[in-house]
């Protein structure tokens, strides 16, 4: 078992005060928007053996399990991350993983670089996530059904939104929001600043159901991707509640503060309320144009106090286990490789041969594959691992 130490990346969008309250610091007045804990090259944690990326190539079969390392090869397939949002992410998709692949091989191929702002697929994977919330949360997840979507841009009141609506009232679902879709993102925003002002300042009036879309508008004025989020549910979830967005599923994180958890990717493709490149042709080729209605995972306590949250993929699952004082030790013994991260209490992690660490909100250990494992005190504790290959 290993003690992580993790990079918090401090983007523009995160919260200067949200980690810093759950890891008991002082805030340093700047944003902090991810805590990222695994072995992604791009912030591997560190570990008393070295960067754990380093340490799990060294040892793959060892470190992750036989199944996984086959599957996967010599690398972690999934990242957790503590994610503290102040303002919205950009509105964004992920391939699936055959297109992950064919982007990836055709940009290698033409040879942009890997680190270029222009270039869409940073690796051949694809990137289901899910995110369970720490705090209330908002976020946008999915299609509404086209005609709710009208409706909703309708009541805004703004004349020059009427083509977007016709759009939405003038064909079958997939052709509808595709058509709406393309229309905003090729309007480009020079051309739509204006629109998207007058539709801010009407959904500012009218508050209700309009109001999350005046909220992102203050943030990115003038956006084309402030209309695109109208195409979309508005979803909030309560702590404990999580979200799980497979590909192709437009999606934007807007407020609070959660666990996420991914596959070890960086393909994102952007739609909006960003300053980033936008592949407008990659883009429509990525996105499922069909009424997705966000599937919000309720908890229910499960044996032990555990919570299994499903998530269609085989490159992770999360499970969060409530440790009341007195219990256990409860067993969280795994095949494969796994991290725990404490985000309320403080717990007792057992491994192995008598290795125990103390771990309170925001601190978290790796354990490799196979290793015994029990939590003993009284706090939350969520486990990544990889379902059994």
């Amino acid at each position: 078992m290993d003690r992580l130490t993790n990079t918090v990346r401090p983007y523009a969008w995160g919260s200067p005060t949200a980690l810093p309250a759950l890891l008991g610091e002082e805030p340093t007045g700047e944003p902090q928007a991810e805590m990222w804990i695994g072995a992604h090259p791009g912030a591997p944690s560190r570990t008393p053996r070295g960067p754990l990326d380093a340490v799990i190539a060294a040892a793959p079969e060892t470190e992750l399990g036989p199944g996984v390392a086959t599957r996967f090869g010599p690398r972690l397939p999934f990242l957790l991350k503590l994610l503290a949002a102040e303002e919205p992410l950009s509105l964004q998709v992920h391939p699936d993983l055959d297109r992950a692949r064919e982007g990836y091989a055709a940009e290698e191929e033409a040879g942009v670089p890997v680190d270029a702002p222009e270039r869409t697929y940073r690796d051949a994977s694809d990137k289901p996530e899910l995110i369970c919330a720490l705090t209330p949360f908002e976020g946008l997840c999915g299609f509404r059904e086209p005609l709710d979507a009208a409706r909703l841009l309708e009541g805004l009141g703004v004349e020059a939104l009427e083509p977007y609506v016709e759009l939405l009232r003038g064909h079958p679902a997939p052709d509808a929001l595709r058509e709406a879709l393309t229309a905003i993102l090729q309007g480009g925003s020079g051309v739509l600043a204006p629109v998207v002002e007058e539709a801010s300042a009407a959904a500012g009036r009218l508050g209700g159901e309009w109001a999350y879309l005046a909220g992102i508008a203050r943030h990115h004025p003038g956006d084309p991707g402030v209309i695109a989020a109208a195409l979309l549910h508005h979803v909030r979830l309560l702590p404990g509640e999580a979200l799980f967005l497979g590909a192709g599923v437009p999606h934007a994180y807007l407020h609070g503060l959660g666990v996420e958890i991914m596959a070890n990717s960086d393909n994102v493709l952007r739609c909006g309320l960003t300053s980033k490149h936008v592949d407008v042709p990659e883009l429509l080729r990525v996105v499922r144009f069909e009424p997705t209605p966000p599937a919000v995972q309720r908890p229910s306590a499960g044996r032990d106090g555990a919570r299994e949250y499903a998530a269609a993929t085989d490159a992770f699952r999360l499970d969060l286990h409530t440790v009341a004082p007195g219990g256990g030790p409860y067993d969280l013994t795994s095949p494969t490789a796994q991290v725990l991260l404490c985000t309320q209490g403080s717990v007792r992690v057992g491994a192995g041969a008598g290795d125990v660490e103390i771990l309170g909100p925001g601190r978290s250990v790796y354990v490799p594959a196979g290793e015994r494992t029990t939590v003993t005190g009284d706090g939350d504790v969520f486990r990544a691992t990889v379902p059994v290959v």
